[in-house]
């Protein structure tokens, strides 16, 4: 071949590859800061208590309902007999005051009583219907927190980190177990302050994941953050200072991926690296 087919050869595939180069940076923009997103969950537990029975493990899948962990429920237990019981007996007795009372506005009619014991009668019944519904809250209340004892999967999904050991006490609120719901994925990639242009809700997105080579999954823009991440870091850039240099920020860009099935959704674990490309013309 002669020198002249190799340097034209080489021009073509030149030409086609900034060609090629030219139209992709024209009409996408794209950027590898990126990563699956999902719902992810602190289960704790509402109520003090010493573990009773941990019924999950790590990575195992668990329906919405499914109980996770069991809280000993003794002292619920008592403390929502002894509220029942309470309600039970300011029945009878809220019973008896307003027998009292209307006994005592028949009796005064009559002018058979004092309007001093029949203010006293009133007072009474007034008085034990509102300790009567003091003592109902508080029974619901109990009767709540027996329920608390159990620590159940609010949706389906995976138990993600388990921190939680049978005969451990465990304070209202200190985090048990690290929970990814199934329900959803989407893609949170984050694009420079000077590439948001032409990004805007709608526009199609093409995605290929780190883990999963051989697959690409398509979404759209579904919606822009309002501010830039900086602004929401633990020590937000403060501009006013002498010492300002101005640094490229980037914006967080929420994409919805279309048309995942249960197998999908279980391949796209929370978390992992993506390749975004935005088409924007």
């Amino acid at each position: 071949m002669s020198r002249k087919k190799i340097f034209g050869t080489f021009a073509v595939i030149a030409l086609s590859g900034a060609t090629w180069f030219g139209y992709q940076h024209f009409f996408y923009v794209e950027t590898d800061n990126a990563q699956v997103s999902a719902h992810v969950l602190m289960l704790s537990s509402r109520v003090n208590g010493t573990i009773q029975s941990v019924l999950v493990d790590e990575n195992q899948k668990v329906k919405r309902g499914d109980v996770l962990a069991q809280i000993d429920t003794s002292d619920y237990s008592t403390a929502s007999q002894a509220a029942q019981s309470q309600v039970a007996s300011l029945e009878a007795r809220l019973m008896e005051a307003e027998t009292n009372f209307k006994r005592a506005s028949d009796l005064l009619k009559s002018q058979a009583i004092s309007q001093e014991k029949f203010d006293g009668a009133q007072a009474a019944f007034k008085d034990g219907g509102a300790k009567l519904r003091q003592a109902r809250a508080q029974a619901d209340q109990a009767n709540l927190n027996v329920s608390y004892t159990k620590i159940i999967a609010p949706s389906d999904g995976v138990i993600a980190r388990k921190s939680v050991e049978p005969g451990q006490f465990v304070p209202a609120g200190q985090p048990l177990f690290g929970f990814v719901t199934s329900n959803e994925r989407w893609i949170t990639a984050n694009f420079k302050e000077t590439e948001l242009a032409g990004i805007v809700s709608g526009r199609p997105v093409e995605i290929e994941v780190d883990a999963l080579p051989s697959r690409s999954f398509h979404g759209s823009v579904d919606s822009i953050s309002p501010s830039t991440g900086a602004l929401f870091s633990l020590l937000p850039p403060d501009n006013s200072t002498g010492n300002f240099t101005k640094v490229v920020q980037r914006v967080a860009v929420r994409i919805k991926l279309n048309d995942l099935n249960a197998n999908d959704i279980e391949a796209l674990h929370a978390g992992l690296s993506a390749l975004v490309k935005i088409k924007i013309r």
